[in-house]
């Protein structure tokens, strides 16, 4: 099996995010994670004041900034004591480590949207003939295995939603049928009294 266009690409990207954790710290991207997420919950906070005026005036767009800004100054603040430290290469290292398998895991959840979007019987040969194909979609199996069940079926509910959306045109037969099936309804309560009224004249 040749090395295709989809094999650099994958090899590619892996590189570039390492190459970049490598040169921020280990410390700087795990830190970065801490503040994005972290800024991201500051907002529901709001939901804990006791004055509403200022939990309406107070947004949660502006809350957010402000959080991202403070928490990402004071986690620079800590990588680059970290990085200027004697643990500094260790720091390194590690981020390169966590940079490529950051990048590996970019990588797959990009082929396990394209597997559920594209049929594999219209997958290009460069991408289906790849070395790096078979190993992502194992890896794409491993991690929705590790998913919860909750949020596994969300998502195969959102892709699901989003093909019927696509395909709306079967939707139209089901009034077709109901219409048809109420008009015999109407026949049968009509020939009743007919016949009642054919009975009473022989008497």
């Amino acid at each position: 099996m040749p090395i295709t266009g989809f094999d650099g690409i994958v090899l590619a990207i892996a590189l570039f995010s390492a190459v970049l954790a490598m040169v921020r710290g280990f410390s700087r991207e795990v830190l970065s994670l801490v503040s994005w997420f972290g800024s991201a919950y500051v907002p529901y906070a709001k939901n804990f004041i006791a004055d509403e005026k200022f939990a309406i005036i107070a947004s949660a767009a502006a809350i957010f900034l402000i959080a991202l800004i403070v928490i990402s100054f004071i986690t620079m603040r800590i990588a680059d004591m970290i990085i200027d430290s004697r643990i500094g290469a260790l720091d390194r290292t590690l981020g390169f480590i966590f940079g490529a398998a950051r990048g590996i895991l970019i990588i797959v959840v990009a082929v396990q949207f394209f597997n559920e979007w594209v049929p594999p019987t219209n997958h290009p040969a460069w991408i289906a003939g790849s070395k790096s194909k078979p190993f992502l979609d194992d890896l794409g199996e491993k991690l929705k295995n590790a998913l919860p069940e909750d949020v596994a079926a969300l998502l195969r509910k959102k892709i699901e939603e989003k093909m019927n959306d696509a395909n709306g045109t079967e939707n139209a037969t089901p009034p077709a049928e109901t219409s048809t099936d109420t008009a015999p309804a109407d026949t049968t309560t009509d020939t009743a009294p007919a016949e009642e009224n054919t009975t009473t004249p022989q008497q």
